[in-house]
């Protein structure tokens, strides 16, 4: 078994900020004795309009941010899962990913997000991912960590069954969604689809969270949560504090053999078609 933690911060436009909660983070993530510290989507900033995103963003090798979480990761030799902005080749959009800092503070895995979040609710936000962002073109295979293989999605990638799927398809025990979910849909959705993507894919799910007020137009649901592949939540953090916080599980390879031997799903895909 190992011990991981899911933090939970509320960023803002300002990166050194942004950093300085994080490295509140790793630092409660050292305490409680955690091997890997996963947090939310777009942990580097969450800026009010798509112009001062594309000020904000930079190359990972110019980033404070990056670089900042880098020398975190080497120093307390903690791998950091965290979702940042990068430039792309489009000057007027930006990339949204995810990246894996070992514990030599390189960046080892990356992927960026396929799914872009267009919605407009009524009565509730009105969001455009797709104005700014330059969506990714493909899924990455898990990678091999020392607490099993990790597959990473985000946020609105949620929603879709097919991608968790193919990661199970390809030998994934964690699937982490780090997101930053609106506080309409996290209420409606939130921890139904991460208990689903669990349950069906018979593996961890690792969810951390942006949570609180970004600024006058944003805000974030929070309520960063672990689920187990029987679909128990075992670690949940609330949806009101700002304070950057933590919570801990336990990655059990025995709870995963026994879910996915005593409840085999063997699809019929002789019947229907594989998804």
């Amino acid at each position: 078994m190992a011990l991981v933690a899911v933090g939970q911060l509320t960023s803002t436009a300002s990166m050194a900020h942004n950093l300085r909660q994080c490295q509140v983070l790793v630092k409660k993530a050292v305490k409680a004795g955690a091997k890997a510290l996963f947090l939310p989507e777009a942990s580097d900033f969450i800026s009010i309009s798509a112009e001062e995103s594309l000020h904000l963003v930079k190359p990972v090798a110019q980033s404070e941010f990056v670089l900042g979480l880098q020398e975190e990761a080497r120093r307390e030799r903690l791998p950091i899962h965290v979702g940042i902005h990068e430039p792309g080749p489009d000057p007027d959009k930006l990339k949204n990913t995810v990246v894996w800092i070992d514990e030599q503070g390189r960046i080892a895995q990356r992927y960026q997000k396929i799914h872009l979040f267009d919605v407009d609710i009524k009565g509730g936000p009105v969001l455009k991912e797709s104005q700014s962002v330059e969506p990714g073109t493909r899924i990455e295979p898990p990678f091999d960590t020392a607490f099993g293989k990790v597959a990473s999605a985000i946020c609105f990638d949620l929603r879709f069954p097919e991608i968790g799927l193919a990661f199970k398809r390809m030998g994934a025990d964690i699937i982490t969604y780090p997101s930053a979910f609106t506080v309409p849909t996290g209420q409606a959705h939130w921890e139904i689809l991460l208990r689903a993507r669990a349950i069906e894919t018979q593996s961890y799910v690792v969810a951390a969270a942006q949570v609180g007020r970004h600024n006058e137009k944003r805000a974030s649901y929070g309520h960063s949560m672990i689920v187990d592949p029987w679909g128990r939540v075992l670690a949940e953090l609330g949806g009101e504090s700002s304070e950057p916080e933590i919570a801990t599980a336990e990655i059990d390879h025995a709870v995963l053999k026994k879910v996915r031997t005593e409840m085999p799903l063997q699809r019929r895909t002789d019947v229907y078609p594989e998804v």
